[in-house]
């Protein structure tokens, strides 16, 4: 026999746990979509030209006919903390690729402060410093960290917000680089 008590205590727990799926559910969907390989209905080439800590200019022509992946982060967020060494290795892995892994730190501090701190993480893959208005290219970014990942024609075919899977993006990576340009 259920007691009231019972009663409360299942509707507590099954409306935490929807709660939950709905929090999780978008999360988790951009992993899903490079996994699988589904491709976005709209399609983004955003525009951008951006320099980097050691001086190159990059833009999406100039990175036409690479696989970019393009992290947002910043250096006072722990989630893009605990993502970069992950991205440091796929960098390294697709080093030999037409691949280009670009972090852009969103930091409003010195620009030494940012240098510091891929230097102390042995972070070699190329980083930029971007504002808002260049982040509006992409349709702009709702939290930290936020990956673009773009095919040989610049166009964005997956946006992760939150940490990158690199289990699920790898697979997305290989489908963009066998793809022909």
């Amino acid at each position: 026999m259920t007691t009231r008590t019972d009663r409360v205590w299942r509707w507590i727990s099954n409306a935490v746990m929807i709660a939950v799926l709905i929090w999780v559910a978008p999360r988790c969907w951009p992993h899903v979509e490079a996994l699988l390989g589904v491709s976005p209905r709209d399609i983004t080439r955003p525009a951008f030209s951006v320099t980097t800590r050691d001086g190159r200019v990059l833009t999406q022509d100039s990175l036409r006919g690479r696989v970019v992946l393009i992290n947002v982060w910043a250096t006072w967020c722990p989630p893009c903390r605990a993502e970069m060494p992950a991205l440091q290795q796929l960098a390294t892995a697709y080093a030999d690729e037409p691949f280009v892994l670009l972090g852009a730190s969103v930091d409003r501090g010195p620009a030494t402060a940012v240098d510091a701190f891929l230097h102390e993480r042995a972070i070699t893959y190329p980083n930029t410093i971007v504002d808002a208005s260049q982040l509006a290219a992409f349709g702009g970014v709702r939290g930290y960290p936020t990956s673009f990942l773009l095919d040989k024609h610049g166009v964005v075919r997956h946006t992760v917000i939150g940490p990158v899977a690199p289990l699920t993006l790898r697979p997305a990576i290989r489908r963009l680089l066998a793809e022909q340009l």
